[in-house]
């Protein structure tokens, strides 16, 4: 059995950061929610006897007080997941300046600020780092220029962390989903269902009709992605960018014409 760790969850009160909280807990972790609004961290610590620190992951400043209430708390980091996020929407020249930096600020900023914070005290317990991508990581969509340059850039930031703190004792890897049923991805379905007037069901069933597995992903699916990456059975796990999008980043797209002939 693995043993009792202290785990930090940013962007922990909605979505894949949510069910990573529901999920550790129980396995009995020391948990630390982290998060700009109280409300949703305050419901999912109820749930979960978590330790809630209400503040922006992409602060440095915010981290400062942060850690030393970790360490007075419990003495030391077994575990950072890296959850928070936001959008990133437009083309290069839709978006502006503000947008620009609001994309960098909530996916990349937050998980550099995280990591730099957290790892003095993970070097101490030789404790690991996952980090949210995405399949934006991987690939382009339409009008998502920031979104998409954030998430690309979060590999290297995996990369380079795990590079570098790998000989202190340190793993750092990336999970990359797909589609994801979150509250953010919910409110991404809702042009396709005002243009073809269909329900949230439909919608996510068009987004995956290409995707071999024909489905979006749960929450709780990928966190259990991100508790295997932390946890012990992943020792010799580091640097990896681990893809859990139902099988979306392995279609040949230029051939998906001929699944319209009558294919599988």
């Amino acid at each position: 059995m693995n043993k009792v760790k202290t785990i930090v969850i940013t962007g922990a009160g909605t979505g894949i950061g949510e069910a990573c909280a529901r999920r550790l807990a129980q396995d009995g972790h020391n948990l630390v929610l982290l998060g700009r609004r109280r409300q949703p961290l305050d419901r999912v610590a109820a749930q979960t006897g978590a330790l809630v620190l209400v503040g922006d992951a992409a602060s440095a400043e915010a981290w400062s007080g942060f850690v030393e209430q970790i360490r007075s708390r419990f003495g030391g980091l077994d575990a950072l997941l890296a959850c928070a996020g936001g959008h990133g929407l437009g083309t290069a020249t839709q978006t502006s300046d503000e947008g620009w930096q609001a994309a960098m600020r909530s996916n990349l900023d937050s998980a550099f600020h995280s990591a730099r914070a957290c790892l003095p005290l993970l070097i101490e317990r030789r404790g690991s780092i996952v980090l949210l991508g995405s399949i934006a990581s991987l690939a382009a969509g339409p009008q998502v220029c920031g979104y998409t340059t954030a998430k690309h850039a979060l590999l290297g930031l995996n990369r380079s962390l795990a590079r570098d703190y790998g000989p202190l004792g340190v793993r750092v890897n990336c999970v990359c989903p797909g589609w994801v049923r979150t509250p953010m991805a919910d409110e991404e379905m809702q042009p396709l269902m005002q243009h073809f007037g269909e329900d949230l069901d439909a919608a996510y069933a068009r987004v995956t009709a290409d995707v071999p597995l024909r489905r979006p992903a749960s929450a709780e699916e990928i966190a259990s992605v991100c508790r295997f990456l932390i946890s012990d059975e992943a020792s010799i796990i580091t640097g990896a960018s681990i893809v859990a999008d139902g099988g979306s980043s392995i279609v040949d797209v230029p051939t998906l014409v001929f699944d319209r002939l009558g294919g599988a």
